[in-house]
């Protein structure tokens, strides 16, 4: 009897271990994207005018950028 309630306790563990771990992975994940959103701000502010002229975005479309990636603030639908 002692046997069946170690392995049930195991497989208990197991499974608390792999909640825990996949809600650090999921912080981490977060942690990570706001990274990158934070640098690619800063790589925007770092622009001239002209050079934002050139790429086709304003100042006031930073935000929209650094969210949604994919999506082109220019309207210009890309694909093949």
């Amino acid at each position: 009897m002692s046997t069946t309630y170690a392995a049930t306790g195991l497989r208990q563990t197991a499974v608390s271990t792999r909640h825990v771990s996949s809600f650090i992975r999921a912080c981490w994940d977060a942690f990570q994207a706001r990274r990158e959103r934070a640098r690619l701000r800063a790589a925007l502010y770092d622009l001239s005018e002209y050079e934002l002229r050139d790429i086709g975005i304003a100042r006031g479309e930073f935000e929209y950028v650094v969210s949604n990636r994919s999506a082109d603030p220019r309207g210009v639908v890309s694909g093949g």
